[in-house]
């Protein structure tokens, strides 16, 4: 199998010059272009924030299925969902991985919840997990630093001053989830899949993963490359929500998981995603009428319908 070499590494260290930010806006878009992945490096998470969480992570999945699933995923899309819960369109069966995602922290009384927007209220922690709250927090917040900087740089890849997305994103639709895959075993046949192959839903997508190995990307003549974990990295996609955005100049590529390794694998995926109400248009890239692809739609609404299409208990919010 291709392996990483096939797939950017990209320094955003010097983001913070004119001359920096115009290069990485370059590489941002050459790999936008082809492959619609790449590693980042000095992307500026304190590596401490990471191993702690990565830390919380594999204690709280260790726990029996009884107590993780006193935080079981709520209506918001926020809490633990065990193995089966979700199902990727077109997949033959569920992804055999287990999930602990949260989102923007708001509360019962803020406007938007009152009004019932989807996916959007508070978190459903542990309660008897404090320190997996204050290290998840803290590695959501990194990751919102990171996803606004890289953003940033997006936006010059795409013709756009820098600022662009910000007010685009003034109440973000971040998700952040933690990902255990169990072991897979061989008698449960190749149609098995840690996550099935998908696009992302949203804009941008950023992931830490542990040295297992497993995350498999499609490359354009249709063969499977090894995203191989690079220490110190990050690995970024595009969604179809920046792929609809600029008119498929940029690609959502096709990506699994195949956890063939015999034991656990854990990785943190952020979903860095526009506020629900920001309208996705091509023709704020200046895409012309005659050759606009898609019609404006809501971030908030199309990320809804994925969610919806690939989560088994969304069906259960959609029925109450």
């Amino acid at each position: 199998m291709p392996g990483a070499d096939q797939i950017p590494v990209i320094d955003i260290g010097p983001l913070g010059d004119p001359a920096g930010l115009a290069s990485v806006a370059r590489q941002i878009h050459s790999a936008c272009a082809e492959i619609g992945f790449f590693y980042i490096t000095n992307h500026g998470v304190p590596a401490l924030v990471i191993d702690d969480l990565a830390d919380e992570a594999r204690s709280f999945f260790r726990q029996p299925s009884e107590l993780k699933n006193r935080a079981a995923i709520n209506r918001y899309h926020r809490g633990f969902s065990g193995v089966g819960g979700a199902l990727m369109v077109g997949a033959a069966k569920p992804d055999y991985k287990e999930f602990f995602t949260i989102g923007l922290e708001l509360p019962e009384n803020d406007p938007d919840v009152i009004a019932g927007e989807p996916l959007r209220g508070p978190n459903n922690w542990p309660e008897d997990r404090p320190t997996l709250r204050s290290a998840m927090t803290r590695y959501y917040d990194a990751l919102g630093d990171c996803g606004s900087r890289l953003l940033a740089a997006v936006a010059v890849s795409l013709g756009q001053q820098t600022d662009f997305f910000a007010a685009r994103y003034d109440k973000r639709l971040q998700r952040t989830t933690l990902i255990h895959y169990p072991p897979q075993p061989a008698i449960l046949g190749d149609d098995q899949f840690g996550v099935a192959d998908h696009t992302d839903f949203g804009c941008i997508t950023l992931l830490w993963q542990d040295q297992t190995g497993g995350l498999e990307v499609q490359s354009r003549d249709g063969q499977w490359i090894a995203a191989t974990p690079i220490p110190g990295t990050l690995v970024v996609n595009i969604g179809d929500l920046l792929a609809r955005w600029s008119n498929d100049r940029y690609r959502s590529t096709r990506h699994r998981v195949v956890n063939r390794s015999g034991g656990d694998r854990y990785s943190i995926a952020t979903a860095y995603d526009p506020s629900f109400k920001a309208m996705v248009d091509p023709g704020d890239f200046g895409v012309p009428d005659a050759e606009r692809r898609y019609e404006p739609v809501s971030a908030g609404a199309h990320i809804l319908g994925r969610v919806n299409a690939s989560f088994g208990y969304r069906k259960k919010v959609a029925a109450s």
